[in-house]
């Protein structure tokens, strides 16, 4: 027969409060006790009420001085000009597969002329579905909103045009400076819209010049304006105003290993500005100037350690061509002969990226020097830069 261990049985307890009732009562009096206590001994005690208390009288002051009163101008005619953009980009739901606008991004810009053109950096509407351009009305203090049509852009200089359908006296151009005889300590004015902060006046001075930054093709951007007027997210694409309030740059980049201010921000020059944006608005892209030649990829110069760029062949009736430059061709002893640039205008030629870099500061029309290495040695042409698109 199998037995069983039965454990002891527990006797059952009947339910009890934790806290017999009475003491509930004590607790609550010892809480009350001590909120009277920190009540007494946050409020003054010798506390003095004076009921006939008044506001005190305004000290007056005398006229502004010279100094504000030219920054208060500048802002109240520059404002007006500069206009606040933000963009839109396009998103699919996953489910659904509905199209739909998202927020995208937000800069500045300002007004070019009175057909409503706008200038802008090209980072600001890059890959934007929809734009749109935010007007300041002095008289009302309102934002009237204009959706924006796509002028034309250069990347490799950070500008971009973009197009309004606002009544003309809506439209208040920007007057225009000249960035060729800056000097480093002059006053600058930056309008724009930080963090969405639409129109916001910083000021500072010029810190530098002849900068080179980055653009978002990773071409170089030369003779930029360096200054410690405060430049945020936002600012891209608003002007930087001289002391006459003149647009000298544009707005485009900031230096700060955070992302935030740090003392240093870059302004497209103005004469740079003043040559892309008339041909984006002609043609809708940069008319590059040309020497009518195709060049021997730098990989091959490089093998047969030739130093400067090769001329692989000229296009027929071309600038080079008429020029006298030759490309690639056999003599009479089946050797390979070609013309070698190696210097234009006097700067030195290395590989074909010195060149495109060199071209990309000049316009249709100008004349460059070139100074050449071919079979019966060195010379200088001169050649006038055309339009060769095909």
């Amino acid at each position: 027969m199998t037995t069983y261990y039965q454990p002891p049985e527990i006797p059952r307890t009947p339910p009890y409060d934790a806290v017999p009732p009475r003491r509930h009562w004590v607790l609550l009096i010892l809480l009350l006790a001590v909120c009277v206590l920190l009540i007494v001994r946050l409020v003054p005690r010798n506390r003095v009420i004076d009921p006939e208390a008044q506001p005190r009288a305004v000290t007056p002051r005398g006229d502004l001085a010279e100094d504000e009163r030219t920054t208060i101008e500048i802002f109240r005619q520059a404002s007006k000009s500069v206009v606040h953009i933000t963009t839109s980009g396009l998103r699919r739901d996953l489910f659904s597969l509905d199209v739909f606008k998202v927020p995208q991004g937000a800069g500045s810009g300002f007004v070019w002329d009175s057909d409503g053109h706008i200038v802008t950096n090209f980072h600001v509407i890059q890959n934007a579905a929809s734009v749109d351009v935010f007007l300041a009305d002095p008289e009302s203090g309102k934002r009237n909103r204009y959706p924006a049509k796509f002028v034309g852009g250069y990347p490799d200089k950070d500008l971009a045009v973009l197009s309004i359908n606002a009544p003309k006296d809506q439209l208040h151009p920007i007057p225009v400076g000249t960035s060729d005889d800056l000097q480093v300590g002059q006053k600058v004015f930056a309008i724009g819209n930080p963090f969405g902060l639409d129109q916001t006046l910083t000021t500072g001075v010029i810190s530098a010049l002849g900068r080179q930054i980055e653009s978002v093709t990773r071409r170089p951007i030369k003779n930029v304006i360096q200054t410690d007027a405060a430049i945020n997210p936002g600012n891209s694409g608003g002007p930087l105003l001289d002391s006459a309030g003149r647009v000298i740059g544009v707005n485009t980049a900031i230096f700060s290993p955070s992302g935030a201010y740090a003392g240093i921000g870059f302004a497209i020059p103005v004469d740079e500005v003043n040559r892309v944006v008339p041909q984006l608005i002609r043609h809708g892209k940069i008319v590059r100037p040309s020497l009518g030649i195709e060049l021997v990829p730098d990989q091959i110069a490089q093998r047969w350690g030739v130093r400067g760029v090769i001329v692989g062949g000229v296009v027929a009736g071309g600038p080079a061509e008429r020029a006298g430059l030759r490309g690639l061709a056999r003599d009479d002893e089946n050797r390979i002969i070609a013309d070698v640039i190696t210097e234009m205008d006097g700067q030195p030629i290395r590989r074909s990226r010195d060149l495109f870099e060199l071209l990309a500061d000049k316009a249709v029309g100008d004349s460059v020097e070139l100074t050449v290495v071919g079979p019966e040695g060195q010379r200088k042409v001169t050649v006038i830069l055309e339009n060769v698109e095909r």
